[in-house]
């Protein structure tokens, strides 16, 4: 359990020294098997950051939470409450007639709920108990009834609550937690949801159960297609590629955890809203650089590092397209790059909003 929470935060950057993460506890196997391998990573890492279990109290019924209490004191923490119960009137508001409570109203509001207690709690970020599995029936999901080919990610920052997710368990099977649960004997809720067993997840997990069985294999080949962007082959591609190449180069966001390995930016902290680019010449990475937003307007770029001339096509590449989607646009260009400035037409000039010297270039259409 410890090896696969420790692979999911080196390749994702999951948990920071100094974090205070607050961990949604529903009482599923799924939750406390999370609060169990987090009271233990921070020895295991050599990390230090705090952890706050929260317990959101959605209505459905007056659950016994003092197994709960019990079982987060032990592990050194105090459980703590959300009162949230109006959540099920909603729902029940929103149920039409013959269908179970909407799952997906549900979750956006559970997720609203627990951002609001990590902001009390003063927390940076939200722990969810989300597995390898999970992630694969999300992926047939989306699919099935989205028509899109998409599954959660281990890590996302949401801007506009300016807390991220993380999920730890991404490379933990479903077995393993239930494993665990068993021989360490959790104190676990029934669910206390009443479209509990009837959702379309419970029929994705039971259509990939009879799949798997027909098809052993398939289990490990579905695992390993989340990280596998070179097995990725779909007409989009090529349509997506001939968009992005520029003078012979091609320009991609930096993806998977195998190209963050070999990047300049693997030891450095991540900045709020940052985006990696890598520049490629005949699929070999050439330059690489990044970009930050702190509003649509404004857009920062450091990290030069590489071939000039392909830093030259990949910047002005990325420059020509966000400046179609926002007008009009600013961009900063970092210091040190005086004749890659000049090339790409920025000005030695005051930023607009802090007065300070900058290499600053406005289109405007």
């Amino acid at each position: 359990m410890l090896s696969a929470l420790r692979r999911a935060d080196t390749d994702y950057s999951l948990i920071d020294e100094g974090d205070r993460i607050a961990v949604g506890l529903s009482g599923g196997k799924d939750s406390l098997s999370l609060l169990y391998a987090l009271s233990y990573y921070g020895y295991f890492a050599r990390k230090n950051f705090k952890v706050f279990p929260v317990y959101i109290d959605l209505g459905f019924g007056n659950s016994d939470l003092q197994g709960l209490k019990e079982f987060a004191g032990k592990l050194g923490y105090q459980l703590q409450i959300d009162d949230s119960r109006f959540v099920y009137d909603v729902l029940k508001s929103h149920q039409k007639e013959g269908k179970h409570l909407p799952c997906s109203i549900c979750s956006r509001m559970k997720k609203a709920a627990i951002n609001s207690a990590a902001h009390r709690l003063k927390c940076n970020k939200v722990a969810f108990a989300h597995h390898l599995d999970d992630c694969v029936e999300t992926l047939f999901m989306n699919m099935v009834h989205g028509g899109k080919v998409a599954t959660f990610s281990p890590k996302m920052y949401l801007s506009g609550n300016d807390i991220t997710f993380i999920r730890p368990l991404f490379y933990a099977r479903e077995k393993q937690l239930i494993d665990l649960a068993n021989e360490l004997h959790f104190p676990i809720l029934k669910s206390p949801c009443p479209a509990n067993g009837k959702t379309e997840r419970e029929k994705s997990k039971l259509f990939l159960f009879r799949l798997y069985d027909e098809f052993p294999d398939a289990k490990n080949n579905f695992a390993g297609l989340l990280n596998n962007y070179k097995g990725v082959d779909m007409p989009f591609l090529s349509l997506e590629k001939e968009k992005e190449t520029y003078d012979g180069y091609t320009l991609s966001p930096l993806l998977t955890p195998e190209q963050m390995r070999h990047s300049g930016f693997a030891h450095t902290k991540a900045k709020k809203n940052e985006e990696i680019f890598l520049v490629n010449h005949i699929h070999k990475k050439e330059a690489e650089f990044a970009i930050s937003r702190p509003n649509p307007h404004r857009v920062y770029i450091y990290g030069l590092n590489g071939d000039e001339l392909a830093l030259l096509s990949g910047i002005d590449n990325l420059m020509k397209r966000l400046a179609k989607e926002t007008n009009p646009i600013f961009f900063i260009l970092e210091r040190g790059h005086k004749g890659l400035a000049k090339a790409l037409g920025f000005d030695y000039a005051n930023e607009p909003g802090t007065g300070k010297k900058a290499w600053v270039k406005r289109i405007a259409f």
